[in-house]
């Protein structure tokens, strides 16, 4: 099993880092700043709670007005590059929420994220100053620097993965859409995903908003034409029926698309932690081409004997009228820490176009030591 990202700060680098520190800092007390770093609970924090525990401790030891602290760290942050330095603009965030180092905290983001990443720190000045933040990141749209430009968008979203929830963009997200359209066809791929994402977040609670989005961007560029795509994966898998129009997938019409289908899965009786391969046969309707994207669903069974459904996808692609599609799937029933099994029966469905075609029946045992 890989390591947790959170051991990437041990002694060692904590180390290596304060003698760059001290190369430019002769009074910067190295032992001391990885003492008090890696002192009380160092072994029960998180990676965000390390990131944390490092900054606030730099903020200690290095000089206390916040100007001459940055100037320190402008003067390392070139060797400071990657993930593990996600404490340079944390440092930003604890430190230079003060009216009077606004700019210079702006300053310092903008150089900082170029770096690691400020997506995490700018979202407590967008919670604080929202209007103001985002005529920043308007700014930070049109920079020459695609990390910056990708900070303009990540930094934004209303819910970026481990970062702190922005409530009021998800009741109204549309001061996003000024940044996202300056950005819809940018060069960097980097940046397109950003925006796509940004976007799929939005359409969890503005399906709406996204969709017409859609509508109004398709065709103006190729990479347009992609972000659209991935920003609606959500309303996809949803299989809204005006969002399978606009992507071009077939309707489900009187006849239907799929005129047989079957799903197996074998064994139908299994111990949590172990495999069964799915297998599945359709056949398309004849007539003209059509776009199928064809899933599997479980209805897993929860602690309480409910059910919820999680859906995985087979295939996505353009198909002649007429065909016959079949596979196999291997699908793994181990504990994950997002998911976890329960004993049961659970129904597994074979869904073309998010309508369901087939079905079967899988058991599932608690462990035999269990």
């Amino acid at each position: 099993m890989a390591e947790p990202l959170r051991t990437m700060y041990h002694e060692k680098f904590l180390l290596e880092f304060g003698e760059k520190v001290r190369g430019v800092y002769g009074s910067f007390p190295v032992q001391l700043f990885v003492a008090d770093t890696m002192g009380q609970g160092w072994e029960l924090l998180k990676l965000k709670e390390r990131i944390r525990r490092i900054s606030e401790t730099l903020g200690k030891h290095l000089p206390s007005r916040y100007e001459d602290a940055l100037d320190i760290l402008f003067a390392i942050d070139e060797t400071c590059v990657g993930f593990p330095y996600l404490f340079f603009p944390d440092f930003v965030e604890v430190h230079g929420q003060g009216e009077k180092h606004w700019d210079l905290s702006m300053r310092a983001l903008e150089r900082f994220t170029a770096r690691s990443s400020a997506e995490f720190a700018v979202r407590v000045f967008l919670l604080r100053e929202p209007e103001r933040m985002m005529r920043q990141m308007t700014v930070w749209a049109a920079h020459p620097n695609e990390h910056v430009r990708r900070l303009a968008s990540e930094g934004c979203r209303p819910r970026l993965p481990w970062g702190q929830a922005l409530p009021l963009f998800k009741r109204d997200p549309a001061p996003l859409l000024l940044v996202l359209e300056q950005l819809k066809a940018d060069s960097s791929a980097y940046v397109r995903k950003s925006v796509a994402n940004n976007l799929n977040d939005i359409a969890k609670d503005h399906p709406d908003m996204v969709l017409e989005t859609a509508r109004r961007w398709m065709g103006t560029h190729k990479d347009t034409d992609w972000i659209v795509r991935h920003a609606c994966r959500t309303l996809i898998r949803q299989a809204l029926p005006e969002v399978l129009e606009l992507f071009g997938y077939g309707q489900d019409e009187e006849e239907g698309l799929i005129t047989d289908a079957s799903l197996i899965a074998d064994p139908s009786v299994l111990a949590i932690g172990g495999s069964c391969e799915l297998g599945y046969e359709l056949y398309v309707r004849e007539g003209e081409p059509m776009r199928i994207r064809i899933e599997y669903g479980i209805h897993f069974v929860k602690a309480r004997g409910q059910t919820s459904r999680k859906l995985f996808l087979l295939s996505d692609k353009t198909v002649a009228g007429g065909t016959r599609l079949h596979g196999t799937r291997n699908h793994r029933w181990a504990d994950l820490t997002t998911r976890r099994h329960y004993p049961g029966e659970h129904r597994i469905v074979l869904l073309v176009n998010g309508e369901e075609v087939a079905h079967a029946f899988l058991t599932l045992e608690a462990k035999e030591n269990e």
